[in-house]
């Protein structure tokens, strides 16, 4: 093999394990995502890279971000996206994570590749991002994301497995005071983040907009062609035109469930116990439990 077809590292962090490669797995508004490989254990990772530029010259708001990564290297979850790596790059401005790949990419796009889902198989992908919710909403501190969506909800489509991903920039809350900031995805941010007095409950909010989204494939509000617009229906309680397109009414009750005035949202661990889950007991496959 010549030394044209192999292909270079573009970049490789300060231990040299971990390399980068020029092609892009996806990018956000703050966060480039590239295809990156683990020379130590011979698998293949993502490099992600933040342009603290971004964030501005704010070395509070810059040292928050590292911390809130850094705390993301000590999550133990199945279901929450591995983060082996973290560090900051001062010649470039960059703060740059190393995570898991899931080999299916996000179920946004997974939904839409595979438009005959039945209602069991959205349950098991649902049962397990409520697993990861739980984990973080009762983790000490508490964990709250801020930004579920189904574009960082990932999957191994050959096993079926689901995890939440895009943790790095989550809010960490101590339990006694309300997260500040707002970042989210306007679709999928309950009404009380835009008032920026709020707690892990937004999560459940997001959840229930993820679960409508994976069983009609339509984006919530997209029937609103500005922010204004889905900020003005989002906070006068008016629910998303896709809820109508819900044919099972379990279902729909369930979401409905998940996205009701904050106070009367379940908890992640309630919301695990509930019927809507029951005909799935006796059924969980060793690719969840593995």
């Amino acid at each position: 093999m010549s030394d044209r077809e192999v292909e270079p590292f573009v970049e490789v962090d300060p231990t040299g394990r971990f390399g980068r490669y020029n092609d892009l797995l996806g990018s956000g508004a703050v966060k480039k995502v590239y295809r990156a490989f683990d020379q130590e254990e011979g698998i293949e990772v993502a490099w992600n890279q933040v342009k603290l530029t971004n964030f501005s010259e704010d070395p509070v708001l810059i040292n928050r971000l590292q911390s809130e990564v850094q705390l993301l290297r000590t999550l133990k979850n199945k279901y929450i996206i591995v983060c082996y790596s973290v560090w900051r790059d001062q010649e470039r401005n960059t703060l740059n994570f190393i995570t898991e790949v899931c080999t299916s990419g996000n179920l946004r796009t997974y939904r839409k590749k595979h438009r005959h889902v039945s209602i069991k198989a959205l349950k098991k992908w649902s049962k397990q991002v409520l697993e990861g919710l739980e984990y973080l909403h009762t983790h000490d501190p508490c964990i709250i994301h801020r930004d579920l969506n189904c574009s960082n909800i990932f999957i191994n489509g050959n096993i079926g497995q689901v995890k939440i991903g895009d943790l790095g920039l989550a809010a960490i809350v101590g339990r006694s005071h309300a997260a500040h900031s707002i970042i989210g995805t306007p679709e999928y941010m309950a009404p009380e983040l835009y008032e920026e007095d709020y707690t892990e409950m937004v999560d459940i909010y997001s959840f229930g907009m993820c679960l409508l989204e994976m069983v009609t494939m339509e984006i919530p509000y997209s029937e609103c062609d500005s922010v204004a617009k889905i900020y003005k229906k989002v906070t006068s309680g008016v629910k998303p035109r896709a809820l109508n397109l819900v044919p099972d009414p379990e279902v729909k009750a369930f979401i409905e469930k998940c996205i009701a005035q904050p106070r009367a949202r379940p908890s992640a661990s309630e919301l695990l116990k509930d019927p809507f889950f029951s005909d799935l007991i006796d059924d969980e496959t060793d690719s969840t439990s593995s």
